[in-house]
């Protein structure tokens, strides 16, 4: 099926500034990618279209943060938990087509929204490390496959943990980029993947690469804060709007 020039300009734009989010604040690409391209196309599709440009995304930023293989080594146990609740996820989406997977994807940025907003402790999560990332590994991973998105949980893991920005950013990424190798196994043995999709796919690392160089820069010099809270402000609307989808 060829793709429409309106497709394109829509597309590029998504992963231009959902890339340049990402760089910026180390997180976020999925988050903001898949429901923008849900908006205009289901949720299965919008994942394999940013499945291929989420990988490159979570080597680079878990690579800028420096100490590569420390981060691996530290984080693998959380990932392949991860990994185990994506493969769930993703079989799930892979044989159901429902459009409540777009209000799945809305609670998960609300509640992302509503931690950071009330700073909600956990204390359990530190008091019983093995089982708090069991739990949690396990159901960022499934959500992760359903709707693309575990930063929510993921986050609440990592605050608890006391994790730091840079163990954040790096324990987030790394579970996206297992769980990301995991739906992309699963999509390929099913055959999901087309041709269009692939080379649009493809064709839009370079999109990436530019977006995510300026948003590591911009990371650097602008104030955290103000940029986080525009962020916010545009996740919040996204979330209304597939609310809004699923109910019409």
């Amino acid at each position: 099926m060829e793709l429409s020039t309106d497709f394109l300009i829509i597309f590029s734009t998504i992963i231009f500034v959902s890339s340049l989010v990402h760089g910026s604040i180390g997180f976020g690409f999925p988050m903001i990618a898949t429901p923008l391209l849900a908006m205009v196309t289901d949720m299965k599709t919008a994942i394999l279209y940013i499945a291929i440009p989420t990988l490159l995304i979570n080597l680079i930023s878990i690579y800028s943060e420096g100490n590569f293989l420390e981060a691996i080594k530290r984080f693998y146990p959380l990932a392949l938990i991860g990994m185990i609740g994506s493969a769930i996820g993703t079989q799930i989406l892979i044989y159901s087509s429902s459009e409540l997977f777009k209000l799945l994807l809305a609670f998960s940025i609300l509640l992302y929204l509503f931690i950071q907003k009330f700073k909600i402790q956990m204390k359990w999560i530190g008091e019983k490390k093995t089982l708090s990332m069991v739990v949690f590994g396990l159901i960022a991973g499934i959500i992760g496959g359903l709707t693309n998105v575990m930063a929510s949980i993921l986050i609440i893991y990592s605050l608890e943990s006391k994790h730091s920005k840079k163990e954040i950013i790096q324990s987030t990424n790394l579970c996206f980029l297992f769980g990301k190798v995991t739906q992309i196994v699963l999509f390929t043995f099913h055959g999901s993947f087309t041709y269009e999709l692939l080379t649009l796919s493809f064709s839009s690392l370079i999109i990436v690469v530019i977006a995510m160089f300026v948003g590591l820069k911009i990371k650097d010099k602008m104030p955290k804060e103000s940029y986080v809270k525009v962020v916010k402000v545009v996740l919040f609307l996204i979330a209304c709007v597939l609310i809004y989808q699923t109910m019409i």
